[in-house]
């Protein structure tokens, strides 16, 4: 009997050897996240892999297509999905849980009673099924629990925010492609017109009309028009790979993304535009449950100032054997029997260990508060910046208009006075370079205009993905 027990022992002691270190492999922190970033990065890839690559794409259907496609919204939605776990993880804390053991203990000798007879078995196997139901710990269950779907919200708010600040990313880089292609037209307008300047003045040069410096000054000026339009062209493709990247798209993929830069007076005040930043705004609603888990934070801790009761219920099973069917030398009652029981324990003196660990945790929440004041005032700024830039954004459009029209009828005039022999060809090539220069103010202002308007979106809390101005 002794060597059959050594034989199980050995076996046992084996077995935990073998399963320890891949224990402790599938519960190392460092490998937790390589396993979990994986999935998120797959799973954005499968999405854009099984959506089609669009032909064209405006505002409104590039940003759809963003908040579907793009890994930080994959991730940020994966990060809710992880705390609604933790929800029913801190729920299934109320309930009773139940642990099975086995194993056995072996005397050095073979119990025996004064007259010699065997008082008991040398070696006893056990198997045991423990109930385990706390009743009270102090409220750190509750708190627990709250704090989890409070740390819900919390990322349900963050991923309104990963949301708000990739459609802001979107659109302005949507408007700077926008402008890069109203450049790209006004350097093309801007070759042509210099290309029938220098043939105008080559013929007026071919029959001694016009001196050579005529001609080698347009032919300078047309390749410096050549090079902004190559620059204009670049900028255009680099917008495009720069959207095709936000939308998880192909980086050459030919998408056409349609639309105009335009104006449309936008008719919120700034009272209007604050009440609604403070109600909507994530990153407040995120303050507001920081503070909430800070408060929760300090019950878990105020938990160990009260006394903790459990109550177990367990099942044993005994015998002289592995199958532990019983022995000799046990009673019916002593070979499979039940107890219940309850049980209260208080550390009521840790020298003040617990005190300061809750007032610790109490200044946390007086910290969280002050950032949430913080966020408050920067959200109250952000609104007022992004008034202010639009306003401005639509003066500079309407002086920028003005300045378009006179600039091309003022090359109009000097076309023809040229054409008259009554003007320069300098005047010609100056208003030219006036009329290139206001339309290219023209499309930074309009560009400026819509940035600001999708900037006081987003510092409202608002997703507003054709930038609508009358939202």
């Amino acid at each position: 009997m002794r060597i059959k027990a050594l034989r199980h022992a050995a076996v046992l002691g084996l077995a935990l050897c073998l399963a320890g270190p891949a224990l402790g492999q599938e519960q190392s922190p460092a490998a937790a996240p390589a396993q979990a970033e994986t999935p998120i990065l797959a799973q954005a890839q499968a999405q854009a892999q099984t959506m089609p690559v669009p032909a064209s794409l405006d505002l409104k259907q590039s940003v759809e297509r963003g908040l579907v496609a793009n890994p930080t919204i994959v991730g940020a939605r994966a990060q809710l999905q992880g705390s609604d776990y933790m929800v029913n993880s801190s729920m299934a804390d109320f309930f009773p849980t139940a642990t099975a053991s086995y194993g056995f203990s072996r005397y050095g000798e073979q119990p025996k009673t004064i007259s010699g007879l065997d008082s008991g078995d040398q070696t006893t196997w056990t198997g045991r099924l423990n109930i385990h139901q706390p009743v009270f710990v102090g409220f750190k269950l509750l708190n627990t629990h709250q704090k989890a779907r409070l740390t819900k919200e919390q990322n349900d708010a963050n991923l309104t925010q990963a949301e708000l600040a990739l459609i802001s990313t979107i659109q302005t880089n949507f408007l700077g492609h926008l402008k890069a292609k109203m450049d790209v037209k006004s350097a093309q307008d801007a070759v042509e017109r210099l290309k029938s300047q220098l043939k105008v003045t080559q013929a007026f040069f071919d029959v001694g009309l016009k001196p050579k410096l005529d001609v080698l000054q347009a032919e300078v000026d047309l390749a410096t028009a050549e090079q902004n339009l190559l620059k204009a062209q670049n900028s255009h493709d680099t917008t495009r790979a720069k959207l095709n990247s936000l939308l998880n798209l192909p980086l050459e993929a030919p998408v056409e993304y349609v639309g105009e830069l335009t104006y449309a007076p936008l008719g919120l005040d700034l009272n209007e535009c604050l009440n609604r930043a403070y109600k909507n705004r994530p990153d407040i609603l995120m303050g507001i449950k920081s503070v909430q888990i800070a408060e929760k934070d300090v019950g878990i801790t105020a938990s160990d100032f009260y006394p903790q009761v459990t109550a177990d219920v367990d099942f044993y099973k005994k015998g002289d054997n592995p199958g532990i069917n019983g022995s000799p030398n046990l009673s019916s009652t002593g070979r499979s029997y039940m107890t219940v029981g309850a049980s209260a324990s208080w550390t009521f003196f840790q020298w003040g260990s617990t005190f300061y660990k809750y007032k610790s945790a109490d200044e946390t929440v007086n910290k969280v508060r002050a950032a949430l004041d913080n966020t408050r005032l920067g959200a109250g700024y952000e609104v007022k910046q992004g008034l202010l830039s639009q306003r401005e954004a639509a003066d500079r459009i309407g002086v920028a208009k003005k300045s378009v029209d006179a600039a091309r009828e003022s090359y109009r005039m000097a076309l023809a006075r040229y054409q008259a022999q009554v003007g320069t060809n300098t005047d010609v090539l100056d208003a030219q370079a006036k009329v290139s220069n206001s339309e290219a103010q023209l499309s930074q202002a309009l560009s400026d205009y819509q940035t600001a308007i999708s900037s006081l979106y987003v510092a409202m809390g608002e997703k507003n993905p054709e930038l609508s101005t009358t939202k």
